[in-house]
């Protein structure tokens, strides 16, 4: 039985690749990413939604998944923060989380058997006082680039960074019920 992640995050292949035998990674292409009025969670579902809806076909595959997560602001939830498009832009980003809790949200929609199910779950994650050289090491070393937030809590940041309430997977890309979702239907 073969998943498709519809995904171009390598996180997320990661993870799906340790837990299930047979997973094709490969991205979506022209789905819009544009955040949409209202809260983080139902932003990030919303985007989660479009790139469902850009899958044309199963191709094959017994199990497709696509994902999205967000970084609220930490000091506005309804605000999602984004992704940086440079260095200066993650930088402040990460000087915004810097000494802050804040809530990561992933939304994952799961289609089995031609049929999409879609969950969003959240955690919060706690980042210590960076200093400039932590930003300046953490910008250097890439690890922004394609995050949410700028940050991989499985990278870099997690030498700054800690888990306070929640799932990781809900931090690292995906809603934890979708994880389950897909084990029981393999355990079927």
């Amino acid at each position: 039985m073969a998943i498709w992640l519809a995904s171009g995050s390598q996180r997320r292949a990661v993870i799906l690749s340790s837990l299930f035998a047979d997973v094709h990674s490969e991205a979506l292409d022209g789905v819009d990413e544009t955040p949409p009025t209202g809260s983080v969670s139902s932003q990030v579902m919303s985007i989660c939604k479009r790139k469902a809806a850009a899958v044309t076909s199963d191709d094959g595959f017994d199990v497709i998944v696509v994902a999205d997560t967000m970084v609220s602001d930490p000091d506005d939830v309804n605000v999602a923060m984004g992704k940086a498009a440079d260095e200066l832009s993650a930088a402040s980003m990460l000087k915004r989380l810097s000494g802050c809790r804040h809530r990561v949200w992933s939304a994952t929609g799961v289609r089995i058997l031609g049929e999409w199910e879609f969950f969003v779950e959240s955690a919060v994650v706690e980042v210590d006082e960076l200093t400039i050289d932590d930003m300046e090491d953490l910008i250097k070393s890439g690890s922004w680039k394609g995050k949410a937030g700028s940050y991989d809590l499985a990278g870099e940041m997690g030498k700054h960074a800690r888990l306070v309430d929640g799932d990781a997977l809900a931090v690292l890309g995906f809603a934890p019920s979708a994880i389950e979702k897909i084990k029981s239907y393999f355990q079927e």
